[in-house]
Parts: structure tokens; sequence; C-alpha cells
């Protein structure tokens, strides 16, 4: 069997056009990596905030704000993309809103100790992630114009493994110039801003390729004016019994994709805090992560297109249970490592399957619109599972151990959510409607 068959492909899809999708995922991947896991987040914390007891709720909140402007505002978006045909045109406008609020945080050392720096660090973060959501909403779109149904696994897992790649290298080069600095005796506020010019500058190169090589295969559907998006909508919501897989697929992401949340946005500091990891460390730790998750989610895309996406959605949600009772009790670096090993492989593995299971169950003429309600599943799930931690926490006194064991209730709710799902039913609703 070919590593790249072109069985896997829609009639007429080059697999330059594949490459060219990809792309995306490895221009973006160092956003998350970079800024949400492993640097800023901490540097937020412990730098801009000065470790206030408050500071891990205001990172949370900065970031639970960004994801419910997205949930109020994407569906339309991508509805309204569907209509004019115009996916591509809207991504290279959030690509852009990214990689200049990106960029604008190198400013953020700056704002340490001022009246209002923190607020000002947050409205960057809130930007910049905002516009970031819309990509990634917008980029998956693309996957059922390129894969066909028996291929959809497989080739999400190609995109979202090269992201992984991105988020390495992306994260690679920063580690080596903070590893730099630091030898030189250079504090966090010379390096951080350093890295966010960084990721911006990969970000922005990556995503050209995207926009040279990727087509946008849809069509026009109307002329009309902007109300036609939010009828549009509308008209989805009404029809929602029809769609009541995809609809049991929404739900279920809510749940497992905030713990998914939990480990993205809180990994650093949770290392840091509790484990006792420096910052070198927790850099080197989140790269071999990325290293697990790309193995986990090119191999696992094979193995979701022959089990089926149902199937291997719920071995990664056993996975991620395992991880947080792991994660819970170990009291060493070294037992951390297998919990972060773990959750390596089930990050890249669980999230391919949930976009793969989107693509599946999307009408074909709605792809935009369906992932848009994607993207608020997520978002909603990237308020509560962060901010229950966060929550969890405060209310412990402090125990990150309690709200890291607690995280599992959510992936067992997925699991449990994820039964009721009838693939094969969901997908004849697509097709039929």
């Amino acid at each position: 069997m070919a590593l790249f068959p072109a069985s896997a492909l829609r009639p007429g899809v080059r697999k330059r056009e594949v490459f060219g999708w990809a792309m995306y995922d490895f221009a973006n991947s160092g956003y998350t990596t970079v800024v949400i896991t492993a640097v800023f987040a901490a540097y937020f914390v412990g730098g801009i905030a000065k470790g206030a007891p408050w500071a891990a709720f205001a990172w949370t909140a900065a970031l639970s704000i960004s994801y419910a402007i997205v949930m109020l505002t994407m569906p339309a978006i991508g509805a309204w993309a569907d209509l004019r045909g115009a996916k591509k045109r809207v991504l290279v406008i959030a690509t852009t809103g990214c990689v200049l609020a990106t960029a604008a945080l190198a400013l953020t050392p700056s704002f340490a100790g001022a009246p209002g720096g923190v607020a000002l660090a947050m409205l960057l973060v809130i930007v910049s992630n905002a516009f970031y959501s819309y990509g990634e909403s917008l980029t998956g779109a693309f996957l059922p114009e390129l894969a066909t149904p028996e291929g959809m696994g497989k080739v999400s897992g190609w995109g979202w493994s090269f992201g992984y790649v991105g988020g390495m290298l992306t994260l690679g080069i920063c580690l080596a110039y903070v590893l730099w600095s630091q030898s030189k005796g250079l504090p966090a506020s010379h390096f951080v801003p350093v890295t966010m010019v960084i990721t911006a500058a990969i970000y922005g190169a990556a995503a050209c390729a995207t926009f040279a090589l990727l087509p946008e295969r849809a069509e026009p559907r109307t002329a009309g004016d902007e109300l036609g998006a939010w009828q549009q909508l509308r008209a989805t919501y009404r029809q929602a019994r029809a769609y009541r897989d995809f609809m049991w697929l929404l739900v279920c992401t809510v749940c497992y994709q905030g713990g998914v949340a939990v480990a993205i946005t809180l990994a650093a500091i949770y290392a840091e805090q509790v484990i006792g990891f420096v910052a070198s460390e927790t850099m080197v730790l989140i790269f071999v992560l990325n290293v697990a998750a790309a193995i986990g989610a090119f191999s696992f895309g094979y193995i979701q297109d022959r089990i089926g996406h149902k199937v291997s959605l719920a071995v990664t949600l056993v996975a991620w249970i395992a991880v947080c009772v792991i994660a819970s009790v170990v009291t060493t670096k070294g037992g951390f490592w297998w919990a972060a090993a773990i959750a390596g492989l089930a990050m890249g593995s669980s999230q391919s399957a949930g976009r793969a299971m989107t693509g599946y169950l999307a009408p074909p003429q709605q792809l935009a619109e369906f992932f848009g309600l994607w993207t608020f599943a997520t978002r909603l799930a990237s308020i509560i599972g962060p901010l229950s931690f966060g929550a969890i926490t405060w209310a412990t006194g402090g125990n990150q151990r309690i709200a890291i064991l607690s995280t599992a209730v959510l992936f067992v709710a997925g699991l449990l959510l994820l039964l009721p799902i009838d693939m094969r039913r969901g997908r004849e609703a697509a097709l039929r409607n």
C-alpha cells in the first residue's frame, strides 16, 4: 500500500493541492505550540501578571473571551463563505489578522507593571486567538473537497501530523534562541518577544504556500445581501433533527475537546508549578509531545479509515482518561514524561479523528457552515475545560492535581455521548439534505 495513496483523494485533486492544504496546518501549529502552550502562557502568568493568585484565571479568561467571540461569529462567517464561494478569501483575512496580532505580542514585556498592562496583553491574546480559530475552521472546510469519504481519516491525519512538524520547527527555533539567551544571562522579557516574532514570521510565510497551491472549488450560490448567511444558518438550525448524528457529534466534541483544551492551554503551567519543570525543560517537553502527536495523527488516520471513525475516537478518549489519572498522581519529572507521551499520541489522533468525522457528516454544499458549527463546539469546549480547571484549582486552594483528575470526567462524558452516533445514518442525511 502506498504511503500517500491517490485513492484517498477525490477525482481531479492533485497531491500538490493536498500539500498546500496541509501547509496551513504546518503554518498555524506554531501559534498554539509557542503562544498558547509552551512560551507565552507561562510568561503571561509569571512575567506580565507577576504570578498573582488570579494570573492563571486571567489567562484562561482571555482565551475564553476569544472563544466566545468565535462561537458567536464563526457559524455565520462559514455560511457566508459557503454562499459566496469565499472560503479562501476569508482564510487570507484571518491569517493576516493572526500574524499581525501575534507579532504585536512582542510588545507585551513593556506592559508588565504598567497600569492596564495585563488588560492590554489580554486584548492581544484575544485578537490573535480569535483569528487563529477562524483560520483553523476554514482550512478544515476544505478537507471534504480534497478527500474521499473512505480516505478522510488518512488525509486529515496527513495534515494534522504535518502541522505538528510545523509546531516542532517553530518551537525548536524558539527553544534554540531561548537557550542561547539564558546562557548569556538574558531575562524572559528579552527572549519572549523574539519568539513571538519568529512564530508570526513562520506562520505568515508557510501560509503563503497554502494560498498559492490550494484552489477554491466552491462556486457562489447567491448574490444576495449580508442577511443571506444568517438566513442559511437559521435554516440549518431548524433542520437540526435531520442532522441528529452530527448534532450528537457536536455535543460529544464539547466534552472531550474541553479536556484537550486543558492539555493545550495549561500543560506548561502544570509542568512548571506542580512537577517543577523550568522554562527550557517545559519547551523540550512540549517539543517531544509534538513528536508523539505527529506520529499519532499520521498513523491513526490509516487505522481510522480501516476500523471506523467512531471506534477510533473512542480509543483515543480512553487514552486521555489514562493521561489524566497518571498526571494527577505522579510526583517526578520522569513519571510526568509518561503522561505527556500518551497525551501526545492521543492529542494528534483525537483531534484529527474529530475533524475527519465532521467532514464525513457535513453536507457537501455547506462545508464552511458545518465546520463553523464544529468550531462553535470546540471553542465552547475551550471555555468549559480551562475555566473548570481554573475554578477547581481556585476552589481547592491551588490543588492542580485534583483539577487534572477532574478533567477525566470530560473525557468519560465524551465517550458516553459518542455511543448514540450512527455514522452511516449521519452520512446519508448529509448527502440527502
